[in-house]
């Protein structure tokens, strides 16, 4: 089973580079960042994790650019796999993109994770010019897109939301074919069909055991129908906040197939976030 960490807010307060490196060393396989370029100050959907009777943390709206955090952070680590925890493809321009990622792929030297969404905030989404009602067309649009460009050149691509001639875009990414597109979901049973048809894994945010092995053996049940090798397919638990952080719960995962959990750092300072990185190595009996 592999552990990996999510830090949500890898400020200059809370350096990433010095957090990565320290979960690296401490034998965490893999170091995530979430990604919201801005926040509205009024909006018409409550986010989806604040708890009951209160409103959004305010980490919301100060969440550096993932891909410049990851960057500084793939720097000063080696190994340690580097993920967007998660990108939101739609508020983002699927040229543009697929240049920081494969960029980011190539200085990491192969370590980057595209966990992606399509975002819960529609004045969010809009501004940035999603379209969100349909954004998870044009989240398979775009990554449809970014594949071409990762994988041939000249790259050509023509679909509804991305439409470009002949181009050639490099560096092209270390990983063959391209980093592996990990699709984040919430209680969202649509999630499982798109992971077979285009993505390469599956990392939802889950309230139960129960409700990932159900969600496992419906991928595995699609892949088959579908020609694929269910093996193919990375399957990752999402913790949020307080979330699966004993190896009982992490073990109870592996026995219903994940092969990656992804603990939540609570911590949003550098000391504590190192102490607490290390109390958790401890816990899960980690290696270097």
């Amino acid at each position: 089973m592999r552990i990996g960490v999510f830090q949500v807010l890898a400020n200059g307060a809370a350096y990433p580079a010095i957090v990565a490196k320290r979960a690296e060393d401490l034998g965490f396989e893999s170091y995530w960042v979430p990604d919201h370029t801005i926040l509205p100050v009024e909006y018409s959907v409550p986010y989806p994790g604040a708890e009951a009777g209160k409103g959004e943390p305010e980490y919301l709206w100060q969440i550096p650019d993932p891909i410049v955090a990851l960057s500084r952070a793939s720097g000063t680590t080696k190994k340690i796999g580097l993920g967007t925890g998660i990108c939101l493809v739609p508020e983002r321009g699927a040229i543009l993109l697929a240049k920081q990622v494969a960029s980011l792929d190539d200085v990491s030297g192969g370590r980057f994770l595209f966990g992606i969404g399509a975002g819960w905030n529609p004045e969010e989404s809009k501004l940035l010019g999603g379209d969100f009602e349909h954004r998870w067309t044009q989240v398979k649009d775009a990554i449809a897109a970014m594949k071409a460009l990762w994988t041939t050149n000249p790259s050509e691509y023509h679909g509804r939301y991305v439409d470009f001639p002949p181009v050639r875009l490099f560096p092209k990414p270390v990983r063959k074919p391209h980093p592996p597109v990990l699709l984040g979901a919430i209680q969202n049973p649509r999630s499982l069909k798109r992971v077979v048809e285009w993505a390469d894994g599956w990392m939802p945010i889950v309230f139960s055991v129960d409700e990932f092995a159900h969600g496992v053996e419906e991928i595995r049940t699609r892949a088959r129908a579908a020609g694929r090798d269910p093996k193919t397919i990375d399957l990752t638990v999402f913790g949020l906040e307080g979330q699966w952080q004993t190896p009982d719960e992490v073990r109870a995962f592996e026995k219903v197939g994940a092969n990656r959990v992804i603990l939540w750092l609570k911590e949003l300072k550098l000391e504590p976030l190192l102490r607490e990185l290390e109390a958790l190595a401890k816990a899960h009996s980690l290696k270097p």
